[in-house]
């Protein structure tokens, strides 16, 4: 009795707190001055359990994100509904093949050689996959990530492997004590994102993926086109 009280509690939570989220994002989106069908919202659910998961899913989200391949593969069979699955977390190369028909889009691709692996299971299993490049923009070595210096002609080798299709980058600044400050990543990011689009290969990426919970709405003003949200949506993670 005690856990479905709790459960109902969560679920309420969750409602409540997607509607914050939307509001937020549809009053950034409006200042920003796009429309609300060009910044997608992702539910980031590392370590969620499926029936919270599932209960977002509910209220309308369409996209999750997870983490790790293993978590993401054990949670997938208790998931109902439909929906879109990301992996946004660090992939190594050895689980490329258990991933790769598993989820739409990879948005962490870290190394030419990752790129390389994604390609050839993608082409082994009879597909493309999306991916997006992740970025390093503030040059931490506790983060994975291309460096800033050299980007543009990785991307456009990446950009020719068959077997993928580089939709974007995907980047995480560093931790931030100011909005002016997380802005001024955010604004370096999107810079490289339409540098990047002048390139021939590459005209048609339409996705920048950056702000998760503390600095989704920064993320947006500065033209992020994808959020990625966990813990302001569930609460505090589940260890």
């Amino acid at each position: 009795m005690t856990e479905s009280l709790s459960n109902d509690a969560v679920f309420r939570d969750i409602e409540l707190n997607y509607q914050q989220i939307q509001q937020t994002i549809s009053d950034a989106v409006s200042c920003s001055g796009r429309k609300a069908d060009e910044v997608r919202f992702m539910a980031v659910t590392k370590t969620v359990p499926p029936h919270f998961i599932n209960h977002a899913l509910k209220q309308g989200i369409q996209l999750i994100g997870e983490n790790k391949v293993q978590e993401l593969l054990e949670k997938k069979e208790y998931l109902v509904g439909e929906y879109e699955a990301h992996l946004i977390g660090h992939l190594q190369t050895n689980k490329v093949k258990k991933i790769i028909r598993e989820v739409t889009m990879i948005q962490s691709v870290d190394s030419l050689r990752l790129a390389a692996e994604i390609a050839k299971q993608a082409k082994n299993a009879e597909l493309v996959m999306d991916v997006l490049l992740e970025i390093n923009i503030g040059r931490e070595e506790s983060k994975t990530g291309f460096l800033p210096d050299g980007f543009d002609e990785i991307a456009c080798q990446i950009a020719e492997l068959d077997g993928l299709r580089v939709c974007g980058i995907m980047s995480v600044p560093p931790v931030c004590e100011s909005e002016a400050e997380v802005r001024k990543w955010f604004s370096q990011v999107r810079q490289m994102y339409e540098d990047l689009k002048k390139q021939t290969l590459l005209k048609d990426m339409n996705v920048l993926s950056m702000g998760m919970s503390s600095d989704f709405r920064e993320a947006i003003l500065e033209g992020s086109t994808l959020v990625r949200v966990g813990s302001l949506l569930f609460g505090r993670r589940r260890y």
